[in-house]
């Protein structure tokens, strides 16, 4: 589990790192405009929407409250694996090396 935790910690903080260097240097409508005009670029968007879709997925299964998972899954929606990182290190951190508690949650016997 530790070695699970120092992934998720590693890449919340690549995310954090990449997010603040491009909301600082970035154009984000004329690089979206690139991205979404160029064939590959509207695979990736699709397949990292299709990620978040199934990581959300999880969190609402997880999750007692429905509006916690709401509030889980419109992050996703808009800071994308950033908050899968974030979502993994706390559920790792709360379930306290109990693999099924991580992956169950509140259904966790």
């Amino acid at each position: 589990m530790n070695i699970a935790k120092w992934i998720s910690l590693a890449g919340l903080l690549a995310m954090t790192l990449v997010l603040g260097y491009a909301f600082a240097t970035g154009n984000f409508s004329a690089e979206g405009a690139w991205l979404t005009s160029h064939p590959w670029g509207l695979v990736s968007l699709v397949d990292l929407y299709v990620g978040f879709a199934l990581f959300s997925l999880w969190i609402a299964y997880r999750e007692r409250s429905p509006a916690k998972a709401g509030i889980w899954v419109v992050l996703m929606a808009v800071l994308g694996n950033w908050t899968a990182a974030l979502y993994v290190l706390l559920t790792l951190n709360a379930s306290r090396g109990d693999w099924n508690k991580f992956w169950r949650g509140h259904r966790a016997r």
